[in-house]
């Protein structure tokens, strides 16, 4: 039997299965909460389900499609490299293709670090050494190693709401406790600072004991970013007290803001670059940590460590073709100024709603990653509701949102974080402006439902609480 014929023939187990062998409370969530869907095709920025209704999908795989799904010229590249039977992960070997995508990758990072420095000072950091990994955690966890080895010290700092990942070291540099629960102890050395506050992140550089600060640019969860100038001065204190910067740009690299990497908006020049997500182009993972010669000559300081860190599958074939194709359809179709410009008609948009909702408080993002969060109403009727909800679960209201607009308008998005009343949007960067019109026309229907007590929102709601205290 072949794999169409597999697929077909038990596709509607789908759940039955992932429940009974992978993760039975992930199936519960997805049931309850109506995202139990059977997506059988994908194209672009659209998904389609067994009874063929189109979706407009803007969670994109957690950042993975930003130039859409099933893109035909990564398709062709990846048929190509197969037929090609090349000598794939030999390992004692220096494979071509891992150059190239290497070159490639850092002549874009050097290009964002030309573009944001005010001066150009900047070039004598520029980064040179590419090490790849298979995805955004394994990145991290290697930069903090390189950081510790190169510096010889053994802190990390990292800002809160952060997150790096949920391998242990990457754990332990997440800003949100209830990823951490359960696990015991983790990376020890590993500390939090508040975003923006310089005084203390230069208390605990002052120590002189910290081998790297670790950020996102824009943060993932929940899309906080720090005043203009607070990573300018923090890369100042960082040169000044030895200390290593490593941008987290897993998420938000490869034009989702709007800019190549999100570090550009900011003028700042970090010593370690890490990239997963997009740069796979949803077909095969990869990411990498781009960094310093001077700190690769530090981790790999002779022949008998060249191989001190390594890792299998990082440079294999089709891993390379991906992210060399994925490069050239970035910029080929003009997806980076398209994830600028969509961005701003959406935030645009949703901030001409504000004075027609009084829950809708803030609405924050640069290029394709939005955040739309909603605060405690003032008229007494919507407030009996608000709290009613929070007393059961504080991150429901968020619920009441995806899930009507997945239910009735066809839009998939997430709420970012647990215990929070912020909705994220982080759509392909190929949308359109039908796309855009559509979420807007969606988006403002559902508030509409959500600033009416009693209603047919608030019954979605009290369902999902029904939920919430029987399991």
């Amino acid at each position: 039997m072949n794999i169409q014929d597999i697929y077909d023939s038990r596709l509607k187990e789908q759940h039955d299965l992932f429940a009974k062998h992978i993760n039975p409370q992930l199936v519960k969530v997805l049931r309850t909460i109506g995202f139990d869907k059977t997506y059988v095709k994908a194209e672009g920025q659209y998904l389609y389900d067994n009874d063929g209704h189109q979706y407009l999908d803007f969670l994109s795989g957690y950042g993975v499609f930003s130039m859409g799904r099933n893109h035909p010229k990564l398709k062709k590249a990846l048929h190509e490299a197969i037929d090609m039977d090349t000598a794939s992960m030999v390992q004692m070997d220096a494979p071509l293709l891992a150059g190239v995508l290497a070159e490639k990758l850092l002549e874009k990072l050097n290009q964002s670090i030309d573009a944001g420095a005010s001066t150009r000072s900047y070039a004598s950091t520029k980064l040179d050494t590419v090490f790849f990994t298979n995805s955004g955690t394994e990145a991290n966890e290697g930069a903090i190693k390189f950081a510790r080895c190169a510096t010889g010290r053994d802190k990390i700092l990292y800002l809160e709401h952060a997150f790096h990942g949920l391998t242990t070291g990457s754990l332990a540099l997440n800003g949100n406790d209830e990823f951490k629960n359960g696990f015991g102890e983790l990376l020890p050395g590993c500390t939090s600072v508040p975003q923006g506050d310089l005084a203390v992140l230069e208390y605990e550089l002052a120590k002189k004991d910290t081998a790297a600060f670790i950020f996102e640019a824009i943060q993932g969860k929940g899309v906080y970013y720090a005043p203009a100038d607070y990573l300018k001065a923090a890369q100042e204190l960082c040169r000044k007290y030895g200390t290593l910067m490593i941008a987290d740009e897993v998420q938000t690299g490869l034009g989702r803001t709007g800019k190549w990497f999100a570090f550009e908006h900011f003028g700042i020049s970090p010593d370690i670059v890490t990239i997963a997500k997009a740069l796979s182009g949803g077909f095969v993972p990869v990411g990498a940590i781009c960094y310093h010669r001077n700190i690769y000559n530090k981790v790999y300081s002779k022949m008998d460590r060249c191989v001190v860190h390594s890792n299998t599958f990082g440079r294999n074939t089709l891993a390379m073709m991906a992210g060399i194709t994925t490069l050239q359809v970035l910029e080929e179709e003009g997806l980076i100024a398209n994830a600028a410009l969509r961005g701003q008609q959406i935030v645009d948009g949703l901030n001409s709603m504000k004075d027609k909702y009084e829950m809708l408080s803030d609405v924050r993002g640069k290029g394709l990653i939005i955040a739309i969060e909603f605060n405690r109403p003032k008229s007494l009727k919507l407030k009996i509701g608000w709290d009613l909800i929070h007393k059961v679960n504080s991150g429901l209201f968020g619920q009441m949102v995806v899930v009507p607009l997945l239910s009735k308008h066809r839009i998939l998005t997430q709420v970012t974080g647990h215990n929070c009343d912020i909705v994220k949007l982080l759509p392909p960067l190929c949308i359109n402006d039908k796309d855009v019109e559509h979420f807007l026309t969606a988006f403002d229907a559902v508030l509409s439902d959500c600033h009416r007590f009693p209603g047919g929102a608030w019954e979605v709601g009290y369902q999902l609480a029904k939920h919430a205290l029987s399991a």
